[in-house]
């Protein structure tokens, strides 16, 4: 099997021939193509077919009511004690509301998580993450919030539960392994669902993290994932993708996954990166306290945007907007 990479830019000097990546902000005019066992080969995508090329420069559908020709914010919003970076700091429905309000307008999608699933974490109750989650969706529809609202669970009774309150998009860690139901939940209604990359639970995720390939290993895994959710009926356009740094992975395996982000257009869906204050910022930039990473953060979300990534999450909206209005400028956007 080959995996095609478009080599993405944002230049504005853009040659005649070149292709618009998924009817976005970025183009590409060559391709890298990889393979197991065989070096890398830089192609111009005239050698390409149109079926090679019909992922890469389809135009992505709206996810959640939000179109995909520009990069999107989504807000991490958490409620719980334990999250690695703000856990405790919304412990509680009133102060998770008044949070996601004070975003609406910087966040174009608020990620509302009940379960930690930082390395280490400990499972808790469905009955414990639905108390945590309904309330806050149900305040920020009560509010007139215009953002739309993720729900950041691996299990499908929380999921449907958040989705009757008001939530338009799940985001599942665990790309539905975690609970067999959540295919179902997500195949009867008309919600977006991210699946994410991840090698083992949280809890023992990074004891030693292991792959033969970790950008074709990741890929298949999430071409696996996209077509088991088809067959549960969720259509091809509602599924959002993300490579899970962090989730099993060493330092080493986050940043190959970052270097040939791109890879991931291929599968035909938008693509999703939750890279916000995660430990390996921490290691490379020299900031031991999660809440002193948003620098680095900030560069990894706007280098993100510029190989055409649709979906940030962060921890930081108003500075990766900032950062984003800026990056956008310099793209005639």
């Amino acid at each position: 099997m080959r995996y095609i990479r478009p080599l993405v830019q944002t230049d504005p000097a853009r040659p005649e021939g070149a292709l618009v990546l998924a009817g976005g902000w970025c183009w590409f005019d060559r391709v890298e193509v990889l393979g197991r066992g065989v070096g890398p080969e830089v192609l111009p995508v005239s050698e390409l077919s149109a079926e090679d090329l019909a992922p890469l420069t389809a135009p992505r559908v709206p996810v959640a009511g939000l179109a995909m020709d520009a990069p999107k914010i989504m807000a991490i919003l958490n409620i719980t004690p334990d999250s690695f970076s703000d856990g405790g700091r919304f412990d509680g429905a009133e102060a998770a509301v008044a949070e996601g309000v004070a975003l609406d307008g910087v966040a174009d999608l608020l990620d509302i998580g009940g379960e930690s699933t930082r390395p280490g974490a400990v499972e808790v109750s469905v009955a414990e993450e639905i108390s945590r989650v309904v309330p806050v969706v149900e305040g920020l529809r009560a509010a007139g919030v215009r953002a739309a609202i993720s729900l950041d669970t691996r299990k499908a009774a929380v999921a449907y539960a958040g989705l009757k309150a008001g939530g338009a998009m799940i985001n599942d860690v665990s790309a539905m392994l975690f609970d067999p139901k959540m295919a179902e939940v997500a195949g009867r209604t008309d919600a977006a669902i991210c699946l994410m990359h991840a090698q083992g639970a949280p809890e023992t995720m990074q004891d030693d993290p292991r792959y033969t390939d970790v950008l074709l290993d990741v890929y298949d895994h999430l071409a696996e994932r996209i077509e088991a959710a088809t067959r549960y009926g969720i259509r091809r356009e509602r599924i959002v993708v993300d490579p899970g740094i962090g989730f099993g992975k060493t330092m080493e395996h986050n940043l190959a996954l970052l270097g040939r982000l791109s890879l991931f257009h291929s599968l035909g869906c938008p693509v999703l990166l939750g890279v916000s204050r995660k430990g390996f910022i921490g290691k490379i930039g020299g900031a031991e306290v999660a809440a002193e990473r948003m620098p680095g953060s900030l560069a990894l979300a706007v280098l993100a945007a510029g190989q055409g990534v649709q979906l940030l999450r962060v921890h930081d909206a108003r500075e990766t907007r900032q950062g984003l209005r800026l990056a956008a400028a310099q793209w005639g956007m």
